[in-house]
């Protein structure tokens, strides 16, 4: 540790690294695990992920590839002695097979479209895998240059891009004669791979139909060897994160059967697959099963949330979100309905892998960047084994956060977050009010490396986890349903004021900023009030009306939002869009706005850019190439620090009076 600790900085960013996944061995003797970095002089930096190996007797870590490449996705063999991976190491990314013991890794096959993550087969003796489309001799189709037609509800995806040229299928490989069979021959995009515990047949789900205007739901089947498949629960509105039990006898999964109101927490659900009969594990919980918080933080690119079963078949695990905090619960798949916590905390704690008796997860809070964790199922015996950026956090003067709860307008209990600046004093300080998206979403005790960041340059950084937040009940998850703008802002402004009589923030040095349901807000916020003094929304929703038409969840998430399609209720259309009245704002704003943006495109920014520079508002728009919707936490690296960047130099000029 150094003798003079400093406050985090803007150019800190590159210089920490981040888990990606862990995944135990058979024995749980050993985990695999991955971490990403970022390597080279500045603007010339690339990103690379490591896969490690660690022992749990001895706690100590050694290489297993060497860190030039993106090495992802561990898998271990059944027998312990071998790790499949995914590599970049050639020009598509192809699946490895690497001897625990040392040794070079193979590849295990040269598909022409690149394959996905890898699955073994219970008995060792086969491996499943995604691959994209085949074209034989012919390349993929340029859709930048030549003329296409378009027949999808949904023709482009967020961070997929054009479906048609994403979508991909089921393969299964002999591993001892490297034989590939294609399970499947269709027009969907397939996740969630489970083999049976007998290793006969494959539970995969499938998302992107054609005629679907919701292209995340999941369509679950089991397939045999032979090609022969069958649809898991056809009516049900979502199935995801299934599993079977070690015996085979039943399916646990996350789901809800009929449509609910969007923001309401989906259940914990066991099939007996002899009988077909489902029954509900988590009646009555109303909290976010498979749930998280925002972490502004390029970490667990590597996994989706998965359900994980003990030996015995009696219990079920999962992360949930409560609040602001995430726990790991444990879940009776029989007799009564019973539920317990078993790893908690203030902090975030993400499953990750189960074997036996033991317990794999990554643990995170405010001040400390995700490491791998191990403990019983019960939860003893808790035992932290990396620490990944201990030795330069080290020398990082951490912030103090202050835990908020206050009455909303109209008396419901709200909770946020006050995180001091580190640059030293006494409150009041200047204040970034920081929104999370989703909206049906959350913030808390995690990690983001912006609120260190602006915490170092002198802002105290408040979260409030308003109306429509998921981990405190439906009722309040759903409360914005038909009416954005109304309850979640007044929860936002009771939070500030609440902060302002605490004597923590400064009413007079106010700045606002949040990305896709926060940038929502933000323009809201700017349009509604003049006591910001500076915003930056990025990759907002700013006219309902347009989003319903342009973005890949547009009509779905439209209508399930507001209660109809707009020639139902265009006047709820016209009430809920920040847009209606952009004309009102003064607030200096910057607009940031990642181009390749499907989720919330680029029209929604230019709208409201082009309507504040026409009425007088002092207002820039920073336009990112290339970059997705989450672009600038996990997108191309130039994205990712030019938005800090510019974020920090917008707050310090109106906020500060400071010039870049």
């Amino acid at each position: 540790m150094s003798d003079t600790p400093r406050s985090m900085a803007r150019e800190d960013l590159f210089k920490l690294d981040w888990l990606q996944t862990a995944q135990l061995s058979p024995d749980a003797s050993q985990i695999a695990y991955t971490v990403s970095h970022i390597e080279g002089k500045e603007g010339e930096e690339k990103e690379y992920s490591t896969i490690y190996l660690l022992d749990v007797a001895t706690g100590t870590s050694r290489k297993m590839t060497n860190g030039k490449q993106m090495d992802t996705s561990p898998a271990w063999s059944p027998d312990g002695k071998t790790i499949a991976f995914v590599s970049n190491r050639t020009e598509k990314n192809q699946i490895y097979l690497l001897p625990v013991d040392g040794g070079e890794a193979q590849a295990l096959a040269d598909m022409k479209q690149g394959a996905g993550g890898p699955v073994w087969s219970p008995d060792g003796s086969k491996i499943a895998f995604t691959a994209g489309v085949d074209y034989g001799e012919d390349e993929a189709p340029d859709r930048s240059k030549q003329p296409y037609r378009v027949t999808r509800n949904i023709w482009r995806f967020d961070d997929i891009g054009d479906i048609d040229l994403a979508v991909n299928n089921l393969y299964v490989m002999d591993v001892a004669s490297r034989e590939v069979t294609q399970m499947t021959d269709h027009d969907l995009m397939v996740r969630g791979i489970q083999w049976h515990p007998d290793s006969s047949r494959i539970l995969y789900g499938t998302m992107m139909k054609p005629d679907q205007w919701y292209g995340f739901r999941t369509e679950n089947f089991i397939i045999d060897l032979e090609k022969n498949a069958e649809p898991l629960l056809h009516d049900w509105i979502s199935v995801n994160h299934a599993r079977w039990t070690p015996d085979g006898s039943k399916i646990i999964f996350v789901g809800e059967k009929d449509e609910p109101i969007i923001g309401t927490h989906s259940d914990m659900w066991v099939m007996d697959t002899q009988t077909g009969t489902v029954s509900n594990r988590s009646a009555g919980m109303e909290r976010s099963i498979a749930g998280g918080l925002e972490g502004r933080m390029p970490a667990f690119r590597q996994i989706r949330p998965m359900v994980h079963v003990d030996a015995d078949g009696n219990s079920a695990f999962i992360q949930v979100q409560e609040g602001g905090h995430v726990s790991i619960m444990r879940f009776a798949l029989s007799g009564d309905v019973a539920y317990e916590k078993v790893i908690t905390g203030d902090r975030a704690c993400t499953l990750l892998d189960m074997q036996g008796d033991t317990l794999v997860y990554a643990s995170d809070d405010i001040t400390h960047t995700p490491d791998v964790f191990v403990a019983k199922s019960d939860g003893t015996g808790e035992k932290q084994f990396t620490h990944i950026n201990d030795a330069f956090l080290a020398d990082i003067i951490m912030p103090e956060s202050v835990f908020l709860q206050f009455k909303g307008s109209d008396g419901t209990d709200v909770e946020g977050w006050y995180v001091k600046p580190t640059t030293g004093g006494d409150g009041p300080y200047p204040t970034i009010l920081w929104i999370h998206g989703g909206p049906h979403g959350a913030q808390g005790n995690r990690f983001a490396f912006d609120t260190l960041m602006l915490n170092g340059a002198g802002y105290g950084v408040m979260f409030v986890n308003h109306r429509a937040s998921t981990g405190y009940g439906n009722a309040f998850s759903t409360g914005i349903h038909g009416d954005w703008g109304n309850l979640d802002y007044k929860d936002l402004m009771a939070g500030v004021d609440y902060a302002i009589e605490l004597g923590l923030a400064d009413p007079d040095k106010l700045g606002c900023c949040g990305i896709s349901g926060g940038g929502n807000l933000s323009c809201w916020i700017v349009g509604q009030t003049d006591r910001f003094k500076a915003a930056v929304p990025q990759n907002p929703v700013t006219s309902w009306l347009s989003f319903y038409g342009v973005s890949d969840i547009g009509v779905w998430f439209s209508t399930r939002q507001l209660g109809g399609h707009p020639h139902e209720i265009p006047e709820i259309y016209t009430k809920c869009s920040p847009l209606t009245y952009a004309h009102k704002c003064t607030t200096p704003t910057l607009m940031i706005q990642t181009e390749r943006d499907f989720r919330c495109p680029v029209d929604q920014s230019e709208q409201f850019y082009t309507t504040l520079r026409a009425n007088g508002c002092i207002v820039e728009m920073l336009r990112q190439p290339q970059g997705s919707h989450g672009g600038s936490i996990r997108g191309p690296l130039p994205i990712r620090t030019e938005n800090l960047k510019a974020k920090l130099e917008w707050f310090n000029k109106y906020i500060m009076g400071l010039e870049a």
